[in-house]
């Protein structure tokens, strides 16, 4: 998860690792809800996935799941309207389908990114076995898929922006109301740990282009105060980011309504 940072510091900036070299991690989804839209960020992880995978990575679904933390919210699947993939590694695009193929949120449009489902399709040996083609294939032939070519304002106050480090053509989400910013860099910051610039992971496909985007992405989470979303951090939600004299640190953390 740290790329080249040396365990000693990782584990003090984020947390220590268990006897197997793990440590505490978590796949959220971002729940966006407007007057006519529920709108999803990612879908985590996959509850029929392979049971070794699932050992592997020490993945549980008894405490959060997709679909009970919706019904806290009293909401079906039928209802979601919307469903954002980030990219398409199984940690993301996990719960978009069921085991028998069919859509998990029957009613809703997926987007994706074409560079994205084209990379998936013929990923290199770097990133090749993150790509799990039960798992978004059957949206392609569904009816339900959108592909997009490009940044722009998907949904109204619903922007995305493409960056390459982590995969190529993997979609970041802002979310604004005029007032206040909500960002969900997906893998380009992972956890809260990677606010740092030289903080990237050893399955970044392109670790030089992953620090360029930080560089040219941080001033703007920094001066317009974004509330940063961090979708694989078991121990904080979010947070806003400041300089420091040796890069930048957090400044508030935030916890979102679970």
């Amino acid at each position: 998860m740290f790329g080249v940072v040396p365990k000693a510091l990782w584990e003090k900036a984020y947390a220590q690792a268990d006897a197997r070299n793990r440590i505490p991690m978590a796949a959220k989804v971002l729940l966006v809800r407007s007057k006519d839209r529920t709108i999803l960020v990612d879908t985590g992880n996959c509850p029929w996935m392979n049971p070794k995978l699932r050992e592997i990575y020490d993945i549980r679904f008894e405490e959060y799941s997709l679909e009970a933390s919706l019904r806290e919210r009293s909401i079906e699947p039928a209802e979601v309207t919307d469903v954002i993939l980030t990219h398409l590694h199984f940690d993301h695009v996990g719960g978009a389908v069921l085991d028998d193929g069919a859509p998990r949120f029957a009613n809703a449009t997926y987007h994706v990114q074409q560079r994205q489902l084209e990379w998936a399709r013929n990923a290199t040996e770097k990133d090749r076995a993150s790509y799990m083609p039960e798992m978004f294939e059957p949206l392609a032939g569904s009816g339900h898929l959108n592909v997009i070519d490009g940044d722009g304002e998907l949904l109204p106050g619903v922007h995305i922006e493409c960056v390459h480090g982590h995969t190529h053509a993997m979609q970041t989400v802002r979310i604004t109301d005029g007032t206040e910013t909500v960002f969900f860099p997906a893998d380009l910051m992972p956890t809260s740990a990677h606010i740092s610039v030289p903080y990237g992971m050893a399955y970044d496909n392109f670790p030089l282009t992953t620090i360029e985007e930080k560089k040219r992405l941080l001033p703007r989470m920094i001066d317009e105060r974004w509330i940063v979303v961090f979708e694989h951090d078991a121990l904080r939600d979010a947070a806003r980011i400041g300089r420091a004299d040796r890069g930048v640190v957090i400044t508030e953390e935030l916890t979102l309504c679970r």
